[in-house]
């Protein structure tokens, strides 16, 4: 599904920064991935080169058959659509409640009104928040703005779902309680890839981890523990 080619990156300032250097790894559809390192490692490099913000300076990034890199403009929106992101700071519209949050990404995906309708309270169902559909951000806890973060991530049945340290900003009861939604995301047949520093995450978890170092892949665990 995914596939990382011999993939470097180097940024070019007042020096040079290589933030990947000769990466390769795939990953099958219905795979949980986790990418560990310490902060500055790649791993949100790589995200970047998925969801097509970033381009290689060496190598190719693949979404199935497609290479990533040699995406029109006009062509990357619907890569977009095909994955779901969930980020650390929640990125909710404050003027919107958790329905509305929700609706506006089936919104702009084109999805019915009657569709819209159904799925929005069946998806804070599954993230436990049917109770809070029409709360504001600010009305809810970091765990709660997370789960509806999630929500809308999923609402349009992507292939993939990206998570860029999603529990950074959350204590260890609500990081494990997202942890949870996670895996009953992925048991229901959904690609997830994840970053994170958290040890305890990883060796709860028990899926496969790549560890970078350096830009570089170090380790490849399939059935994964933190290891650096």
């Amino acid at each position: 599904m995914i596939y990382f080619d011999k993939v470097s990156k180097i940024y070019n300032g007042t020096g040079k920064t290589v933030a990947l250097e000769d990466v390769s790894f795939a990953i099958e559809p219905g795979e949980f991935v986790s990418i560990v390192g310490q902060s500055g490692a790649g791993k949100t490099t790589l995200l970047k080169m998925l969801l097509a913000e970033e381009a290689p300076t060496s190598g190719s990034v693949f979404f199935e058959s497609t290479n990533i890199n040699e995406l029109r403009d006009a062509e990357k929106p619907l890569l977009r659509r095909r994955i779901g992101t969930v980020f650390q700071d929640f990125k909710l519209l404050p003027n919107k409640t958790a329905y509305e949050n929700i609706a506006f990404a089936m919104e702009v995906a084109g999805r019915a009104e009657e569709e819209i309708a159904a799925d929005v309270p069946h998806v804070l169902e599954l993230v436990d928040l049917g109770n809070k559909m029409w709360n504001f951000p600010h009305q809810l806890s970091g765990g709660e703005r997370q789960r509806v973060a999630i929500a809308r991530a999923i609402v349009n049945q992507p292939d993939l779902i990206i998570a860029d340290e999603p529990t950074g900003n959350l204590d260890p009861v609500n990081t494990y309680e997202i942890v949870q939604i996670f895996r009953k995301i992925n048991d229901m047949g959904t690609t997830v890839f994840l970053t994170t520093h958290n040890k305890g995450i990883i060796d709860s978890i028990k899926k496969r981890v790549i560890t970078l170092e350096h830009g570089r892949v170090s380790r490849d665990d399939k059935a994964g523990q933190y290891v650096l």
